[in-house]
């Protein structure tokens, strides 16, 4: 079991093909580890343990008989609780929520399933599923597996915080503002933030998607890169509900040269200092780039930093702007994009911090914490944060590795190389 819950989702459906393990033993694996850290770091909160056993079973079976249903068979995996899942509760932490079960699953649940995946259970959010701190008056909060006395950020916290622990080996949350980025680094993990308009908000309690939800995308967390691509591959691409999708192929990561490409770096956006620690981590990110043959220079986008908060915090206000506040609020951040736009047309990748520093302690930070993510929600630009270096005290540092529009093959190749040459998923303590 041991050696089982520390590999990812890729590694296990392999094994599970060659029937190496069966997806009992994986699915028993999984719960167990779950039973050992979720009492330390309150992560899952709804378990779908017998349900789980049950799928295993059927799908053993189906392989028995020659039949996969797909990549991910027989393969947990949990979802952030404000996704639907059919028959289990979805509260979003909301009391009056307690005991709202669907009847049909938001459509990157059902994909995953469709994948052969099984769901393991659902797990914590700030209340209604937004913000930055996971915790909320029916679950509780929600501590950080490197150090318990420290948040796992949010809102896709919980999520975070059981990938970190290894008690699944993929997930699937939500980022409006940084919210699968900025936790993924708290908690030593990697994350995808697709392009806007990649994957289906249907389903996603309080994220409607479409010309009303512009920032927000579903995407996965694991603690490997290699799980990321599969996840995005297997939830991308319309479904005929949710009118932002746009139908865009998907290129792979694996054609991706890093030798010659465009690279530029910042450690300060010239707004939010960031740490020492969290410098020395870009710039490690940075060399190893170099050392790949990419052509990196050190390069930030003019006032990037103050007018993505400006924008950002005047659209969280959107409802009490007038006609002509909503318009100028509109064209200021059209001319952000185009901006951003113009950027990327140096460069193939920007490579910079995800959050000023490492999780901070409960309640601290909240002011900053998503300054260094802001940004490319706005600009709907795909994101990858990769496990990169350790603070003094020996918490996780993500970098965060920004795209082009529609180049989730980019970040996802040059994250995949920064797993392997300076970071990765190291074990926390618990």
């Amino acid at each position: 079991m041991d050696e089982i819950w520390q590999l990812g989702a890729v590694g296990i459906a392999g094994l599970i093909r060659q029937r190496t393990v069966s997806s009992v033993e994986v699915v028993e694996a999984f719960l167990w580890r779950i039973e050992e850290v979720d009492r330390i770091i309150n992560a899952v909160v709804v378990l779908t343990g017998d349900r789980a056993i049950d799928e295993a079973r059927d799908a053993d079976g189906s392989l028995a008989r020659g039949q996969t249903l797909g990549p991910l068979h027989g393969v947990p995996f949990t979802a952030k609780d404000v996704l639907d899942t059919a028959g289990v509760e979805t509260s979003a932490g909301i009391p009056e929520r307690v005991g709202a079960v669907p009847s049909h699953d938001a459509a990157a649940v059902s994909r995953m399933r469709g994948a052969g995946a099984i769901l393991l259970g659902k797990t914590n959010v700030p209340p209604g599923g937004s913000g930055g701190v996971t915790e909320n008056a029916v679950h509780g909060r929600t501590n950080n597996p490197y150090a318990i006395e420290r948040s796992p950020a949010g809102s896709s916290g919980g999520e975070a915080a059981i990938q970190g622990a290894g008690g699944s080996p993929v997930g699937v949350g939500s980022d409006s503002g940084g919210s699968l980025r900025v936790p993924a680094h708290f908690c030593g993990v990697a994350a995808l933030k697709p392009t806007t308009g990649r994957v289906p908000n249907t389903g996603a309690f309080r994220q409607p998607g479409g010309l009303s939800d512009t920032r927000t995308q579903i995407g996965p967390l694991s603690r490997y890169v290699e799980d990321l691509t599969q996840v995005f591959e297997i939830v991308a691409g319309p479904d005929g509900v949710d009118s932002g999708v746009v139908p865009m192929p998907i290129a792979d990561p694996s054609a991706v040269e890093l030798a010659g490409l465009q690279v530029a770096f910042y450690t300060d956006d010239g707004s939010t200092r960031t740490t020492p620690d969290t410098v020395a981590a870009v710039r490690q990110a940075a060399e190893a780039l170099v050392a790949a043959g990419a052509n990196v220079a050190e390069a930030c986008p003019e006032r990037i930093g103050v007018d993505a908060l400006d924008i950002s915090r005047r659209y969280w206000a959107w409802e009490d702007l007038a006609g002509g506040e909503t318009a100028r609020l509109l064209s200021d951040w059209d001319d952000f994009r185009t901006r951003m736009l113009a950027f990327m047309g140096s460069f193939d990748v920007i490579v910079c911090p995800t959050s000023p520093g490492p999780a901070n302690l409960h309640g601290e930070g909240l002011d900053t914490m998503f300054n260094y993510t802001l940004p490319f929600s706005l600009s709907g630009q795909p994101c990858v944060v990769v496990p990169s270096g350790r603070s003094t005290e020996g918490l996780p540092i993500g970098v965060q590795v920004v795209g082009p529009v529609w180049r989730e093959d980019v970040v996802l190749a040059v994250a995949g190389y920064l797993e392997h040459a300076v970071g990765g998923w190291r074990k926390p303590p618990i």
